[in-house]
């Protein structure tokens, strides 16, 4: 059995598509299919909070970038859309500053977007049964590394994701009591190198 492509990262790296993701209903649209599977315009709207002709045309819009694609899967005239990858990569490092700019900016949303979630988890977490609060952690730490560990790092860590990357688009692999649970790394420097300016 393969890997379902749906859960390969899709790289992103023009400028044009960065820009059309740069929108917070249609980054809302993606994260709703992620966690839900495949929707019709009217129940994404229920689900994100916008009206069904606004969910449509930004539908549309992710499909032409062939972020998302109709399920076939509703009857009548009912068009459920489902999303093609469940993850994406993009880098502000590049050559091209138009693409840098385009990257910066969906980076900032998608930033703000899950900073936004972890906040109002930490406001919530209460309400979670006491199992999920403490397996819920915050972690902060430094390492000294070089560029080529902090690679290895990352790498690494990506690897334990993707054990569960198939629980995203195959429910049936979904383990009884499991949660979407939103994992965030960052890793950066927190100095410049010595004799840096």
């Amino acid at each position: 059995m393969g890997t379902d492509p749906r859960n390969e990262l899709r790289d992103v790296n023009d400028p044009k598509t960065l820009r059309a993701l740069t929108h917070p209903v249609r980054l809302a649209l993606l994260e709703a299919l992620a966690l839900e599977g495949p929707l019709t315009a009217t129940a994404a709207g229920e689900l994100i909070g916008e009206s069904p002709t606004t969910c449509s045309f930004h539908f549309r819009q992710l499909a032409k970038y062939g972020f998302v694609e109709e399920a076939h899967t509703g009857p009548g005239r009912l068009r459920p859309w489902k999303i093609v990858n469940v993850g994406m990569r993009f880098s502000d490092i590049t050559e091209d500053p138009e693409t840098s700019v385009a990257a910066k900016s969906l980076e900032r949303m998608v930033f703000d977007r899950a900073m936004n979630r972890l906040a109002s988890y930490i406001s919530t977490k209460a309400s979670f049964p006491k199992v999920w609060q403490e397996a819920s952690q915050n972690v902060e730490t430094i390492l000294w590394v070089t560029p080529a560990e902090l690679e290895e790092v990352t790498h690494e860590v990506l690897g334990i994701f993707n054990r569960f990357r198939d629980r995203i688009s195959d429910p049936s692999t979904r383990t009884e009591g499991s949660l979407p649970v939103e994992a965030l790394m960052f890793t950066y420097p927190v100095r410049l190198p010595e004799g840096s300016q």
